[in-house]
């Protein structure tokens, strides 16, 4: 019998840490040296199952042991919110998805994350190695979307255009679920998209001023602007210990750790 996990209408967090993930190499801090799995944090990204099958936001460097961990087989589709680093660099771990699909896997980016993809997987566009037989290579359908609503997996996606310092990403609202990580601020015509939530998941990296994230004190007051029956805070650093924190938090306001799953409602 397959032990292959088949999402529906779940939205699962593979990873939920800031971009050195948590434990930090190298640190003693109690956070890192914690024995509750939730303060070990992996770089952010989440799978979502649609009606037509499993959607992957972002593909950080840890992708493969986060599917393997939560026993996920198959990505029909991804979604990008931007091309840092810790967003984009499991990108090769997609290249068996195509292979089971038997066609290029969707991709779906803004401008900005079309171009980055474009030179760090530049092997995937050669017209040589896309001979090579299917697995050798992420072959990628690349479909550029903006803030306007697209459809996917049967299902309808809001893009939600974020600030992240100088940068703009993007959050994604499924249904009556958000996800908003790596961002200092939600606009007040981004707000009124995320409007009646069930469930929002947003960025808190850490109790100080950040100036391209929010602060534990920023986040809690966001969360209460937006009005989201729940709050899962993401993209956390490893001065924020899951049991200590979650003690100070106001009621339907959590931290998010790794592989929670949030049904969509």
């Amino acid at each position: 019998m397959s032990t292959l996990t088949l999402l529906k209408n779940e939205l699962r967090l593979l990873g939920t840490g800031t971009s050195h993930g948590v434990p930090v190499i190298g640190c003693e801090c109690a956070t890192c040296r914690s024995l509750d799995p939730r303060d070990r944090r992996s770089r952010c990204s989440a799978v979502v199952g649609l009606p037509g099958g499993h959607l992957l936001i972002d593909t950080p460097p840890e992708l493969r042991t986060q599917l393997l961990r939560e026993g996920i087989g198959r990505i029909d589709a991804v979604a990008y919110t931007h091309e840092h680093a810790d967003h984009l660099f499991g990108l090769d771990d997609l290249r068996i998805f195509p292979k089971y699909l038997g066609a290029d896997l969707p991709v779906y980016c803004s401008r900005e994350t079309e171009e980055c993809i474009r030179r760090v997987a530049y092997y995937a566009f050669d017209p040589a190695t896309r001979e090579w037989p299917a697995g050798g290579v992420p072959r990628l359908d690349l479909r550029r979307i903006d803030t306007n609503p697209f459809e996917v997996l049967g299902a309808d996606i809001q893009p939600i255009p974020l600030p992240h310092g100088r940068f703009d990403v993007l959050g994604f609202r499924i249904g009556n679920v958000a996800y908003c990580t790596d961002t200092n601020g939600i606009p007040p015509a981004s707000r009124e998209l995320l409007a009646g939530l069930d469930v929002l998941v947003l960025d808190c990296l850490r109790r100080r001023p950040h100036p391209t994230h929010l602060s534990l004190e920023e986040a809690i007051a966001t969360a209460r602007e937006v009005g989201a029956r729940r709050t899962l805070f993401t993209h956390i650093a490893h001065d924020l210990k899951h049991e200590e924190i979650s003690t100070q938090l106001p009621a339907g306001i959590e931290l998010a750790y790794d592989g929670l799953r949030v049904p969509l409602c």
